[in-house]
């Protein structure tokens, strides 16, 4: 468990943020620009020597009152948005650098293992300017991996990538996030890597602790502005039961009930993430019997919330143990005069999920 309880003070600005960190997975880091996400991750990481307060990693205190470990002693890799390589130096060269400045016995990933992790066996060779951008920052993820640390920091990896660099690097991290034993702190903006990526988030505002818990909940949290957002997203964990490769379709399982989602092909893993958005979930009274969509689940209706755009309504959805927001016209709501408490069919196409 990472335990930290920061004050910062700058011109314009306050940081004072108190928290946990559970010591696997990916953390998110989330909130606007300016709202302290890179700041509280600098403190961590012994960057900001004027950051008062405490920081406990698996019981080691690394900072309080009478302690304070600079940031070359603390056991942390850090990624940076640009992936800030060696440009001297082949990707080879690169990977080795941190490696060869840890003592042996302190040595828990070679790297061997990591070219094979990030999928870097044909870039050895290369220089940084000969790579894309999506393939620079796996080798400053496996730069950083190579120092052995005891927490992965990144900030904002994927904001200065296109978008095919994006969709180049996120299979990569999905495999880094499935095979890594030790906890990764991920800075983001962007709601869709956390949904897709993050398996705890702590949501900050103007320099403090708005939220935290794991995306699943705080996304469908009326009282928090994700759910008022445009691109509002509901989070579902899917355990898969088939795949049906003539239609290129996976058939998934979740607490409230099954559906369909298209894949190229069957995931390796047992167990995976979807996202629904709630501007693609229709709200019926009855089951239909014809239409496109694949998709359709009975659910229970627990609130109606007003939305930011005056002829939208937010409905929260109960399937099971999942929550699911849709977002629907208020002459649907009345229309259909949906209520809290009502028995309702949710339907949402295949390839509306992502």
């Amino acid at each position: 468990m990472i335990e930290f309880d920061f004050t910062l003070e700058r011109p314009g600005f306050r940081l004072a943020l108190e928290g946990q960190i559970p010591d696997r997975g990916i953390t998110s880091l989330f909130g606007r620009s300016g709202c302290g996400k890179t700041t509280l991750l600098r403190c961590i990481a012994g960057l900001e020597p004027h950051c008062k307060g405490q920081l406990i990693v698996n019981g080691v205190p690394w900072q309080h009152a009478e302690l304070f470990v600079p940031a070359h002693r603390r056991p942390v890799g850090y990624v940076f948005q640009e992936g800030a390589l060696f440009s001297h130096l082949t990707v080879e060269q690169n990977l080795r650098y941190g490696y060869q400045r840890i003592p042996k016995a302190e040595r828990h990933l070679h790297p061997e293992d990591v070219v094979e992790l990030l999928g870097l066996e044909s870039f050895l060779d290369r220089y940084a300017s000969e790579m894309s951008g999506g393939q620079r920052q796996r080798v400053a993820i496996g730069r950083a991996l190579l120092t052995s640390p005891q927490l992965l920091l990144m900030d904002e990896p994927l904001a200065s990538l296109d978008e095919l660099s994006k969709n180049d690097i996120l299979p990569w991290l999905d495999k880094l996030h499935q095979s890594l034993s030790i906890p990764v702190i991920y800075v983001t903006h962007a709601l869709e890597e956390v949904a897709r990526l993050a398996d705890h988030m702590l949501m900050l505002e103007q320099g403090r602790l708005l939220a935290s818990g794991t995306p699943a909940e705080l996304m469908t949290r009326t009282d928090l502005p994700l759910a008022h957002a445009d691109n509002a997203t509901s989070v579902i964990d899917a355990q898969v039961t088939d795949f049906d490769e003539s239609y290129h379709l996976l058939s998934l399982s979740f607490s409230g009930g099954q559906m369909q989602v298209p894949a190229r092909v069957r995931p390796q893993q047992d167990r995976v993430r979807v996202r629904v958005a709630a501007r693609d979930v229709a709200i019926n009274l009855v089951q239909q019997q014809q239409g496109s969509a694949l998709n359709q689940v009975p659910a229970r209706i627990t609130a109606l919330c007003d939305d930011p755009h005056p002829a939208h309504q937010l409905v929260v959805l109960a399937l099971g143990e999942t929550k699911l927001l849709a977002r629907i016209t208020r002459r649907s709501r009345d229309l259909l005069e949906l209520a809290p408490g009502m028995a309702v069919v949710v339907q949402f196409k295949a390839v509306a999920v992502s």
